[in-house]
């Protein structure tokens, strides 16, 4: 089932979604400062979820956090500015994110087009486009969406791993207690530090 969010972005708002992200994380890491969206596109107005992802381009490269909601209610402006926040704390990987990093992280914002229960995770998933979120009765988790792609895991492999970092068994997602999302996503991030922005995966 649904939750209409159908949410539409152009290159242009994508684009923007990154910079919001690296100007919050650039006030937070090196100010202490909550950075506010200001005026906003339109599209920032539309209430959805967002997930930020950081990774360190030094050596092999590492993920430095990752945060976001994929439910919310609130303006996708602000849910940007505070999942880029929280990404760059130590709630995330452990480490708060130093100034000294701040040129060599690459930024990724996954906006939340639209969100729905499956009862055939398997057949519905399509990578590149959906991101899946577990909920138990203990609780829920999610893995971003590239990351399926980057690794080369098959739908199987993905929706194993979004079950073990939900702390239940590989096939938990198959228990009648479990429910599985799946998130329709559009994705977009700077193919270098503080460079151009590109768009990830399924352009529907």
């Amino acid at each position: 089932m649904a939750e209409a969010h159908t949410v539409s972005l152009t290159y242009e708002d994508g684009a923007r979604t990154v910079e919001l992200a690296r100007e919050a994380i650039e006030s937070y890491v090196v100010n202490g400062q909550r950075e506010q969206p200001g005026s906003m596109r339109e599209a920032f107005y539309q209430r959805t979820g967002a997930l930020v992802r950081l990774e360190s381009s030094r050596g092999r490269g590492s993920l430095r956090g990752c945060a976001g909601s994929y439910r919310s209610n609130e303006q996708l402006g602000h849910e940007i500015v505070e999942a880029a926040i929280e990404a760059a704390s130590d709630s995330s990987c452990g480490s708060e994110v130093k100034p000294a990093e701040l040129s060599n992280l690459l930024v990724s914002v996954c906006v939340i087009r639209d969100l729905f229960t499956t009862e055939d995770p398997l057949t519905d998933l399509e990578l590149g486009r959906h991101g899946i979120a577990i909920e138990t009765p203990r609780g829920a988790d999610w893995l971003y969406p590239t990351i399926p792609i980057e690794n080369n895991w098959p739908a199987q492999a993905y929706l194993e791993r979004t079950c073990r970092k939900c702390n239940i068994p590989p096939n938990g997602w198959d228990d009648p207690d479990v429910d599985v999302l799946l998130f329709d996503t559009a994705v977009f991030r700077e193919r270098e530090p503080m460079g151009s922005v590109e768009r990830v995966g399924s352009s529907r």
